[in-house]
């Protein structure tokens, strides 16, 4: 039987062609065939077929795990926006986003007479891979209101992101112990759980002015006053949210709570 030995075959310009060395051929430019068929394995480990490219201009290959899909590219990185909620929502995932972090804030308790105020809603902050998530419920805490003196001012209510992470509201004054201040809430779910601030306990007329409700993660409670003794109930909206309600003088009422808040900070992939 006859053998024909070379090293490399090559068409009449002497540039393209095969190099034949070692058992391996070597194609010098492109090689195009109408069907090829691999009796073995192609090395690199690439034993897939890559997708269909029609319509997919602009996209990168991606790997499933079990072969191959193409996926949007953005060049966009850090944050993309945020969004905030003081009343019950949903939250629904922009596009591009693929991570989140959340504050969950409860709502504040509500203040008393004599000095007597209220503590603060808790906070649970926490990350959350958002690749698979289109969309979360979100609830937030209605506050406590305030009482006159001897009442016990109204508890705040939970705020709530989904069952990721929630908040508990603060508790109204003089209701735990009389003559207490509210204790705060907790946060729970997060990677971060903070309680909210303790109200003040029950004063006496030379304490009117200095008492104050309990600070929530975003801020205190409203002013209080020695001689306008109803101060606070008059300005309960201007405290930061999740406050408790402050408490007033012997005869007036105590100012409510201020309501629970979620922030969502959304980021790129």
């Amino acid at each position: 039987m006859s053998k024909l030995k070379v090293a490399a075959l090559k068409d009449l310009t002497g540039s393209q062609g095969f190099m034949l060395s070692g058992g391996g051929i070597t194609a010098t430019t492109t090689l195009t065939v109408s069907n090829l068929v691999i009796n073995g394995t192609i090395s690199g480990g690439s034993t897939y077929n890559v997708p269909d490219q029609g319509g997919n201009a602009g996209k990168a290959l991606r790997s499933t795990g079990s072969g191959f899909e193409w996926a949007e590219v953005s060049a966009a990185s850090g944050i993309r926006s945020m969004q905030v909620w003081t009343s019950n929502g949903t939250w629904t995932k922009p596009t591009g986003v693929t991570s989140i972090i959340v504050t969950v804030v409860g709502a504040g308790g509500g203040g008393s007479g004599f000095c007597e105020s209220a503590g603060a809603g808790g906070t649970s902050e926490r990350v959350i891979d958002v690749t698979n998530v289109s969309s979360v419920s979100v609830s937030i805490g209605n506050p406590g209101g305030g009482t006159n003196y001897a009442g016990c001012g109204g508890s705040g209510n939970s705020s709530s992101f989904g069952g990721y992470c929630s908040a508990s509201g603060g508790y109204g004054a003089n209701c735990r112990q009389q003559h207490a201040g509210g204790i705060g809430g907790n946060g729970s779910g997060g990677t971060l759980n903070i309680y909210g601030g303790g109200g003040n306990g029950h004063g006496s007329y030379w304490s009117f002015g200095s008492h104050q409700a309990g600070a929530s993660s975003m801020g205190g409670s409203q002013p209080s006053s020695h001689n306008q003794m109803n101060y606070a109930h008059r300005h309960q909206s201007h405290c930061a949210w999740g406050a408790g309600g402050n408490g007033s003088g012997h005869g007036n009422r105590g100012a409510r709570g201020r309501e629970g808040v979620v922030i969502v900070q959304e980021f790129f992939g």
